[in-house]
């Protein structure tokens, strides 16, 4: 929990909202020690299977809103660098609800919770079992129906942008973070 909260404006004043927030939720800045890469939850699912299969722990993934998105923690410029479609990205200049670990909330929960090492999901790793999900998707809905990771035709990646509106931990409303040791400024939200 402590390399979540360290990039914080105010690491402890963070830790002790997070530790009492009824909601059990704070706002965190990504691109400094990790960004997300959200996925839709019917490639994410798959791909997390695959994942798990390769790498007992491979890095803290959350799932939020009726699992309709997930967001894999990978090394902070990961965003910057990643050209698949479909994939949404929370890098830079971008703040994610982060539930406290071991407490479930409403919107927002760990799959994969962080192991307190810091150990990340390997972008090289997570592309693979992308490719493989989504293979084993298309297999399924047959050739004609369009694979999920495919790069034709994707309505979600959107143009608003990453790491906003209704994405696993996307900042949201600014206040649901509660203290400003935590939130930092809501007007450096990215947006």
């Amino acid at each position: 929990m402590e390399w979540l909260v360290s990039v914080a404006p105010d690491p402890a004043a963070c830790r002790w909202e997070w530790e009492r927030n009824p909601l059990g939720v704070v706002l965190l800045p990504a691109g400094r020690l990790w960004d997300v890469l959200i996925l839709p939850g019917e490639l994410g699912y798959p791909t997390l299977d695959v994942l798990t299969r390769v790498v007992d722990r491979p890095g803290p993934v959350l799932a939020d809103f009726g699992d309709s998105r997930m967001g894999f923690f990978v090394p902070a410029g990961t965003v910057a660098r990643w050209v698949g479609t479909g994939v949404r990205g929370a890098g830079r200049g971008t703040w994610i609800v982060v539930p406290f670990p071991g407490r479930s909330t409403g919107g927002v929960r760990w799959l994969i919770p962080p192991d307190g090492s810091g150990t990340l999901v390997d972008p090289a790793l997570l592309e693979l079992a992308m490719h493989e999900a989504a293979a084993s998707l298309a297999g399924e809905t047959g050739a004609g129906a369009g694979s999920a990771g495919s790069d034709e035709g994707d309505e979600g990646s959107g143009s608003d942008g990453p790491g906003r509106g209704g994405d696993p931990g996307s900042g949201g409303d600014p206040g649901s973070g509660g203290d400003p040791g935590c939130g930092g400024d809501p007007g450096s939200s990215g947006e």
